[in-house]
Parts: C-alpha cells; sequence; structure tokens
C-alpha cells in the first residue's frame, strides 16, 4: 500500500545556494509530523514543492498517488495549505475570503454554505465574519488562514507556523482541532516550535541546512539526551553533601550536577549511562543512607538539547 505523501529526493537550489538537499521521507494517513529545523534549515521551501507553490529542481513529492509535478491539480484539490505568514486579502471580510475560496474550489450551492458555517464554527472566528480582515488581530489572522486551509475538508494539511502569533487559548484550540483531526488525515506542520511536537506530532523530522538529520516519534527523539532516564533528586540543602557523597561511584551514573542551590531546597540531576534506568538504584541508595528527599523524578530526555545537537553537527 503506498502512502499518503512520499518524499522522494526532493531538492531545490537557488543558483550555487542549495536550499533543499535530497529530502526523503513518507506519511501515512492519522500522523501528524512535525517538521522542525532552525530558520533557514529549508521548511519553508520544501513545503512550497510538496504543496505544488515552487517546482523542485530535482526529486518529486507525490500525493495520494499523484505527481505534484505531473498533476498539479488532482494534488491540490487533496491539500489544504496554511503558507507561512498567512498571506491573505485583507480588504475582504473572512466570510468573502473563505466564499471565493470556496468558489476557487468549484463549491457550489448548499454545500458551499455548509462548508462555510462549519468551518467558521470549527476554527471559532463567527465574531469576525464580517469584520474587514485588515483590521483583525494577528491571532484571528492565522484562525482566518487556517479556516481557509481546512474549508474544503482536505486529506492532507500543510501547516506552516500554525500557531504563531496567536496567545496561549488560542493555541489551544488549534491544537485541539489539529488533534480532533488526526485520525482522518495526513498532517504536516512546520515549526521551529518544539513545544508543538510534544503536543500534538506523533512524529517529528528534523531538517538542517537542507537535510534531514533526525526523525523519529518524540520518544524517540526524547531517547537522544543525555536527560533521558536522568533522574531528578529535590532535597533539603542539608542533606545535599550527603547525597552527593551516596551517590559518587552509583553503578549506572555517569556524574552528578547540581541544577539549583539556593534556599532551604536544592535540586540534582543523576545522569545515567547510555539512557539506561538508574532510579531504582538511585532510590535504593538514599534510603540506605537516611537520605530524606522531597521529590524524585525520572526525566524523559529533552528535545531542546537533541534539536541543538543534530542541528549544530549539520
Amino acid at each position: 500500500m503506498s502512502h499518503m505523501l512520499e518524499i522522494e529526493g526532493l531538492t531545490k537550489r537557488f543558483g550555487s545556494f542549495t536550499a533543499v538537499d535530497g529530502i526523503d521521507f513518507s506519511v501515512d494517513r492519522g500522523e501528524v509530523l512535525g517538521f522542525l529545523g532552525p530558520n533557514g534549515a529549508g521548511k519553508t521551501t520544501a513545503m512550497r514543492m510538496v504543496t505544488g507553490f515552487l517546482p523542485p529542481t530535482s526529486g518529486r513529492a507525490v500525493v495520494a498517488g499523484f505527481d505534484v509535478a505531473i498533476d498539479p491539480l488532482e494534488v491540490k484539490q487533496r491539500i489544504g495549505y496554511l503558507p507561512e505568514g498567512a498571506p491573505l486579502y485583507e480588504d475582504m471580510t473572512p466570510f468573502e475570503l473563505l466564499g471565493f475560496v470556496a468558489d476557487v474550489r468549484g463549491m457550489v450551492g448548499p454545500a458551499r454554505r455548509e462548508a462555510i458555517a462549519r468551518t467558521a464554527e470549527r476554527i471559532n472566528i463567527e465574531s469576525v465574519m464580517h469584520q474587514s480582515i485588515g483590521t483583525l488581530s494577528k491571532g484571528y489572522k492565522r484562525r482566518v488562514g487556517i479556516a481557509q486551509a481546512i474549508l474544503h475538508d482536505p486529506e492532507i494539511l500543510i501547516l506552516d507556523e500554525p500557531t504563531d502569533g496567536l496567545d496561549p487559548n488560542q493555541k489551544h484550540e488549534v491544537r485541539r482541532l489539529i488533534n480532533e483531526m488526526a485520525s482522518e488525515k495526513v498532517i504536516v506542520i512546520s515549526t521551529h516550535l518544539l513545544e508543538e511536537v510534544e503536543v500534538v506530532c506523533s512524529r517529528a523530522i528534523i531538517i538542517a541546512r537542507g537535510r534531514i538529520v533526525a526523525d523519529g516519534t518524540p520518544a524517540e527523539l526524547e531517547a537522544q539526551s543525555s536527560f533521558h532516564n536522568a533522574v531528578t533528586i529535590r532535597l533539603p540543602q542539608a542533606q545535599l553533601a550527603a547525597c552527593r557523597a551516596r551517590l559518587q561511584g552509583v553503578e549506572g551514573i555517569v556524574r552528578v550536577d547540581t541544577v539549583s542551590d539556593i534556599g532551604a531546597v536544592v535540586e540534582l540531576i543523576a545522569f545515567a549511562r547510555n539512557g539506561g534506568v538508574i532510579v531504582d538504584r538511585v532510590s535504593a541508595i538514599l534510603r540506605e543512607g537516611s537520605i530524606g528527599v522531597e521529590e524524585i523524578r525520572v526525566e524523559r530526555g529533552r528535545l531542546d538539547e537533541v534539536f541543538r545537537n543534530v542541528t549544530m553537527a549539520a
């Protein structure tokens, strides 16, 4: 069975500069893929090629069995695209914009009216439907951009920085919407926000200098962090020296760092060799030494550390 989205050797050069350098990946229905990278990594260029707005120098993108270069209209029927910055016609109202998009997509009659009403309700823009887009807040403009992307209920959603400019409540609403749609669609979120991956993505690809440098579930990527299975210990300042002494030489611990040493309560982190499980040994050794602790917590790993490591090494 073919994948809903297949990218093979996708490359884009601008003169002597290679923005995207032979990337390969595939995405299936039900996946929410975070497409991560620092500014200038090639994320937006890649998304523009996938959606057919920019021709590749080489390689290809196949959407639901249709090659973007050969069948661009078939592809665009199946894709909803929120571009970077969500460019909009600011002299239109959201109602007029969605009507225009519906017309372009060939939606007519009751189906057209129902799609506009359903989308406005789903993205929570009903209160501003007849207000000029140019007068809307950045958050509302972003929501209008998402509305035009989902109007035709596409099989594949490509969202470039979908929560950019939104306040925490608006971010929550957009992420809830993504989670609601996830089971029935392919959703690709191009972002530099690691929290986006942690909250909504089932998988993440990290790109740097136009190349893929990591690909896996959030848990798989966190496992590459030096903090994976590390143990954070919160304890009274008076117990600090004794705790450090007890942890010295414990099998599987490579080092112990003091995170906070201010005030009556301090925190230590014991790092595990090769991400091994050390919490049971740490708990046992502290009990044996009668070290009174307030909290012991196992770290999952930190995406920000993995992100820095793989992008700086590229």
